[in-house]
């Protein structure tokens, strides 16, 4: 969806200064000439209401098109709250208790041990389907390779498994990183989250995020496959050189390809335009429905955007591990 399709309504009527947002605009072009940005696309709306909706640089430093307001974006970790309404849909539905041990429906994962010393040690309490939504169910994610259990991690390649079967069989071979519900942790969880949907629903997460969420919403250009006639609208991606002090493209091979995915990733696979995003977003702040079609309930949002971690929990071993 372009921005000339939609109704882009006068800043002042919803409360914004023209002249200010107009500084959105000036910091990206000037992000972008000074090569920490290469192309953006930037939506600002209040009450529901867009009041800027822009696209400037281009589609990536191999791509020399201009960029436009309906470019599509691998949206990464921004893929993890919609992987947590589709498990709050089916919470709704019944389908299990926050507090249920995620191996009551992933048995494969009922006996994972924390790994001490190299040795293997039972855990106090099973790790919860809650723990899995606020990343405090003892996994990790292989980013720190000095510890053992994260080489284990990074040396699995769970992010090769074929599919989420087949990354819940790999997962269940490694140890827990700590405590179920000691510490928060970054982490696999919400794969493992988006496995447990697929498991509970009886379809792919790629199918129940069409039909429960996108297909609903009117989120036309969000895909863990892109077809084909969309993929020329694909935005590059690509990493800071902290060496060289420039962004660099994505080196081939570290991201899945735009079609042809079978690992349906709810930590981080999704393809997504600004707009459609906006949608997901605009649901949520509406407290679960848009345009008439009801999501979540109300009560159900509420809960979900509460501060859940305790201080505790939060701030331990925080310092050693950035988030």
């Amino acid at each position: 969806l372009h921005a000339s399709d939609i109704d882009i309504v006068e800043p002042e009527t919803v409360g914004f200064s023209t002249d200010r947002l107009a500084k959105v605009t000036e910091f990206v072009e000037r992000e972008i000439a000074d090569g920490n940005l290469v192309g953006t696309v930037t939506l600002i709306a209040r009450h529901g209401e867009v009041v800027h909706f822009e696209a400037a640089g281009r589609y990536g430093l191999e791509d020399d098109r201009p960029m436009k307001t309906d470019a599509l974006f691998r949206i990464f970790s921004m893929t993890k709250p919609i992987t947590t309404v589709a498990a709050m849909i089916l919470y709704e539905e019944g389908a299990f208790h926050l507090g249920d041990p995620v191996g009551k429906y992933l048995p494969e994962l009922a006996n994972m041990q924390l790994s001490i010393d190299g040795e293997p040690v039972a855990t106090e309490s099973p790790m919860t389907i809650e723990q899995l939504m606020t990343h405090t169910a003892g996994l990790t994610n292989g980013w720190h390779p000095e510890d053992p259990v994260e080489r284990a991690y990074r040396d699995a390649a769970l992010r090769r498994s074929q599919d989420l079967n087949a990354f819940i069989e790999k997962l269940s071979t490694l140890p827990l990183r700590f405590e179920p519900g000691t510490r928060y942790h970054y982490s696999v969880a919400t794969d493992v989250l988006g496995a447990l949907v697929e498991r509970l629903s009886g379809q792919t997460l790629e199918q129940f995020f069409q039909t429960r969420i996108f297909d609903p919403l009117g989120m036309h250009d969000t895909f863990f496959n892109v077809p084909d006639d969309k993929i020329p609208r694909m935005a590059g991606s690509h990493l800071w050189d902290a060496e060289k002090q420039e962004m660099d493209p994505m080196p081939a091979g570290l991201l899945p390809p735009p079609s042809g995915v079978t690992l349906f990733s709810g930590g981080g696979g999704l393809i997504s335009t600004a707009y459609d995003y906006w949608r997901f977003c605009e649901m949520l702040r509406r407290g679960g429905s848009l345009d008439g079609v009801r999501i979540l309930g109300p009560k159900t949002v509420q809960a979900m955007t509460m501060a859940r971690l305790t201080t505790e929990v939060r701030d331990n071993g925080a310092t050693e591990y950035p988030a």
